[in-house]
């Protein structure tokens, strides 16, 4: 890939070696609201705790099935969603990042003087939702973003000319004769011309309206350029086109792009590197080589099985994921995979909820289950309306049809009349360890080593 080199005079403070963006423990929650006062009762956790770094010059692939939070996360970082919590950090250099690491290692009690006053500068020079009006204004012009929906994200009502020119008057680029040439400029990179100029976006096709919102993201020769599902709406051939198209103006302009898709195909085409995302989290990030070869996450592996490589192999088997994706207002504990992981182990984190949502798939659970007092996530007591229902759950619980792992996980089932008390074994939260080279994953079986992993 080529090296980005600085462009415009508000690049001359980035220090070289630095990362273009740095995503620290990004959280993004949206309250649920209920009745007529619409009090907030819960919050769906759409990001919950995202880190990782995009390096200048590379693609950076974001991956995971639909309302897995990739496209929440991407609005978090081109600036068009406040996170809920953590930070994001535009072009910090490598020493700082250093710096900020270690610092926010620590609780904020236990900060310094010192501490606190280079995180007040780091917040004001560099962090999105801190930033000085001065700095969020370099940053603005530095992070665009291509859409899923180009037919959307273009004004129908504007001229192309006024599309893709519009950031040049805003930020006083160009004018007159020289911003209708600017813009003839920007659509020959893109593979259209001086002709587009006078149309309207309903007067093009799907590949066309996204050469155009391609060429309005370059209009302010930006860093950073955040694509979301840029190919997804396209047919194969024109998906084609435009991959190649923005192949080729990386290499031309030192671009550094954030590629978020579903379909691993393309982004295996685009990434140098690739973050898989499951309900809100990382669950595994590394080279494209790394995570395509030798995935470390049995999610991962389920998304190659479910689109596989015919051309490598013709005879290779499709095979989708089971079950349904959690509830990500109530997401599991431990590993969010294990209730749909295939190689689940008792170390992953079953909970009470675990065991309910069995007893109603097996159509072992009564209709007569009136309340859950639970006391944590791995221990609660059933209750019932009467002690026949107690007695059936209780023995299903101690059947031998039980997943294995849940079992092995469970750690009393007791009856006391109406109530069955539950506990399972409770485990902390699984994060992303380093594997080695830099090939994270959050699965225990190859992290833990209780596991051998």
């Amino acid at each position: 890939m080529t090296t980005i080199t600085p462009q415009t005079a508000d690049n001359t403070d980035f220090a070289a070696g630095g990362p273009i963006m740095t995503v620290r423990g990004v959280e993004k929650h949206f309250p649920i609201k209920e009745g007529a006062l619409q009090r907030v009762v819960g919050q769906v956790r759409a990001v919950d705790g995202v880190s990782f770094d995009i390096r200048r010059g590379e693609t950076l692939g974001l991956v995971g099935e639909s309302g897995c939070g990739k496209t929440t996360l991407g609005r978090c970082i081109s600036d068009l969603a406040q996170p809920t919590a953590g930070g994001i950090y535009f072009r910090l250099s490598h020493d700082d990042q250093v710096a900020l690491d270690a610092i926010l290692a620590i609780t904020e009690d236990r900060h310094t003087p010192e501490q606190k006053q280079f995180l007040a500068r780091i917040n004001r020079e560099h962090r999105l939702d801190k930033m000085s009006t001065s700095a969020r204004r370099i940053y603005r012009r530095n992070c665009q973003v291509v859409f899923q929906d180009a037919f959307s994200s273009l004004n129908p009502r504007h001229l192309v000319k006024h599309i893709v020119g519009r950031s040049l008057r805003v930020y006083r680029e160009a004018s007159g004769r020289d911003l209708t040439e600017r813009v003839v400029s920007l659509l020959e990179s893109v593979g259209m011309g001086r002709q587009h100029l006078y149309r309207y976006p309903h007067q093009f096709s799907g590949g066309q309206r996204q050469r155009i919102s391609i060429a309005r993201a370059l209009a302010l020769d930006p860093d950073f350029i955040v694509l979301d599902e840029p190919t997804s709406s396209l047919d194969v051939s024109v998906q084609a086109q435009i991959l190649n198209l923005l192949h080729e103006l990386q290499r031309q302009r030192g671009l550094t792009y954030l590629f978020i898709s579903h379909d691993l195909g393309v982004v295996r085409l685009m990434s140098d590197r690739i973050a898989v995302m499951y309900l809100g989290r990382l669950v595994e990030h590394g080279t494209a080589e790394e995570v395509f070869e030798s995935p470390r996450h049995p999610y991962t592996e389920a998304l190659l099985r479910a689109n596989p490589d015919l051309d490598a192999d013709p005879n290779a088997e499709m095979k989708g994921l089971e079950g349904t994706v959690p509830d990500p207002a109530n997401p599991p504990q431990g590993c969010r995979f294990h209730t749909r992981c295939p190689v689940a182990i008792p170390l992953c984190g079953w909970e009470v909820d675990d065991a309910v949502s069995w007893l109603s798939e097996s159509a072992t659970l009564p209709d007569t289950l009136t309340d859950v007092e639970r006391r944590s996530d791995f221990d609660a007591t059933l209750v019932f309306q009467d002690e026949d229902s107690a007695r059936s759950v209780a023995a299903s619980l101690a059947g031998s049809s039980v997943p294995a792992a849940m079992a092995a996980a469970l750690e009393t089932v007791s009856v006391d009349a109406r109530k069955v008390a539950i506990r399972f074994t409770p485990v902390d939260e699984v994060t992303l360890e380093d594997l080695g080279g830099g090939h994270l994953s959050s699965c225990i079986l190859h992290t833990s080593p209780l596991t051998g992993g």
